[in-house]
């Protein structure tokens, strides 16, 4: 897979996508990085420390957060894309739901879109569409012709069969992406841990994570620092750094292709660690 000027091989490595929150209100780093100074020194930082993709979000998508206009999320990102375009020879991933903010990022020089709602956001929360219409993000990726991370999730934990549900979710979003014209090959899939899900989904989503495999995508991993180390350890999210190891080593052993993590040096080191133990065997 190509993202930006940079191969990927989803097969066969995993690849660490770096967290840039440009936001003042994320779970673990709000306002951390929401000056342009502060925010492309952390670019060097994680450069420096092996990340191979950077994601940048400007709303925050934790629990009770507030929602932005387009126009204020753009204002937020744009400005930090350009900066990190010109400053660096990195990957960027955009992390957004909204197709207005997607284009101009895109516009931007943004080089992939991370969607936590799948193409899914207008049917979920806005009822503007049914599965008969198309989705703007899913036109926008299509004509721009970038990557795309599709994450699985939705407004209610109503399962019937978990797994199989979370599957069957998953396959309404590759209908709307190939209906939109989404190269097959511009296609990654997100478990979307922490989202739509109870703790316990959580943990079997990444225990499951070979079952999504079969759907015959690279997965992208991201649970860094999330609830559900915090509720396993009983730890608030600045000391989750183990926990989100464990989830990563499981990510390398189920295959996943990246892992999103705010941890860049630790979590680079867990999964050489683990590619040199499995890889001595072939």
């Amino acid at each position: 897979m190509k993202i930006g000027t940079k191969e990927f091989d989803t097969v066969n490595k995993t690849y660490v996508m770096g967290i840039l929150n440009v936001t003042p209100d994320s779970f673990s780093d709000g306002g951390k990085f929401n000056r342009m100074d502060k925010a492309l020194k952390h670019v060097e930082e994680m450069l420096a420390e092996g990340m191979d993709i950077v994601d940048i979000g400007g709303e925050s998508t934790r629990p009770g957060y507030t929602l932005l206009s387009d126009e204020e999320e753009i204002e937020r990102v744009v400005p930090i894309i350009e900066a990190v375009k010109s400053h660096f020879d990195v990957p960027i991933s955009l992390d957004t739901y909204k197709a207005k903010v997607a284009q101009a990022g895109i516009d931007a020089g943004a080089d992939l879109i991370n969607d936590i709602w799948g193409l899914r956001y207008e049917k979920e929360w806005n009822g503007k569409r049914d599965d008969s219409c198309q989705s703007l993000m899913a036109d926008v990726i299509a004509k721009a012709n970038v990557p795309c991370c599709l994450m699985h999730n939705r407004k209610e934990t109503d399962y019937t069969n978990y797994i199989e549900d979370v599957k069957e979710d998953l396959r309404e979003t590759i209908a709307i992406a190939r209906k939109s014209g989404i190269a097959e090959e511009q296609i990654i899939l997100d478990p979307g841990v922490g989202f739509g899900k109870t703790y316990e989904n959580n943990l079997e989503i990444i225990n499951c994570l070979d079952a999504l495999q079969e759907l015959g995508y690279p997965l992208l991993l991201g649970t860094s620092r999330k609830s559900v180390i915090g509720l396993t350890l009983d730890l608030p999210a600045a000391e989750r750094v183990e926990g989100t190891l464990v989830t990563t080593v499981f990510g390398v052993l189920k295959g996943c292709a990246f892992v999103r993590v705010h941890d860049i040096k630790e979590n680079v080191r867990a999964i050489k660690m683990a590619e040199a133990i499995m890889n001595s065997t072939r």
